[in-house]
């Protein structure tokens, strides 16, 4: 996650749905990864990356589960965000990434935010998910006649570059990491999905 997000706060619900209440994320179209992510992990597509990253994500299964319920997110999109954003915790230097700004699972950013609990815990995959939420929330707020599956995809775009960067719904993966972050998660989750999440 890379953009500024001082006009958001990380809001929270809770239900005991697993499906989460903003969206089916096997009805969310995707293209996956782009050339230029699949050649950097050395792999072809979104679903082989999240594969390999399984085993680890594996360890953090009962907590993803956790903050999903509370936050009434799909536990399969919070496990595509952090194997997207730390390969389940593989590609972080004492929880840390992007150059020492990014903490934990879901790599919430120092810069922009007080960062809670230990980089593996479930307080801070409660607060990547009350990240997740706020800017669903706003591109709700934002294109009010998307349907609910293109305002999650577009709420997960958000997460990495912001809900300004989101304009229309074909495009809004420009300017992400990338220029394929919601694309990428959402067929890395699908992939979560049906291994359990």
């Amino acid at each position: 996650m890379k953009w500024n997000p001082s006009e958001s706060g990380a809001e929270s619900g809770t239900s005991e749905s697993q499906t989460g209440c903003y969206g089916d994320i096997n009805k969310v179209d995707t293209t996956g990864a782009s050339c230029r992510t699949a050649k950097a992990e050395g792999v072809r597509a979104s679903t082989t990356i999240a594969a390999k990253d399984l085993p680890a994500m594996n360890k953090y299964k009962t907590i993803i589960k956790n903050a999903g319920r509370k936050r009434c997110v799909d536990p399969a999109v919070i496990a595509g965000i952090i194997s997207r954003e730390s390969h389940a915790g593989k590609a972080l230097k004492d929880g840390w990434g992007d150059r020492g700004n990014g903490f934990g699972l879901m790599q919430v950013d120092k810069r922009y935010h007080k960062l809670i609990g230990p980089w593996y815990s479930e307080a801070h995959l409660l607060q990547g998910t009350g990240i997740l939420v706020s800017m669903i929330k706003r591109i709700q707020k934002k294109f009010p006649r998307w349907t609910k599956n293109q305002q999650l995809k577009g709420g997960i775009s958000a997460y990495n570059a912001g809900p300004r960067n989101v304009q229309t719904y074909n495009e809004m993966d420009i300017g992400t990491t990338g220029n394929d972050y919601a694309n990428d998660v959402v067929a890395r989750a699908r992939f979560y999905k049906r291994n359990g999440y």
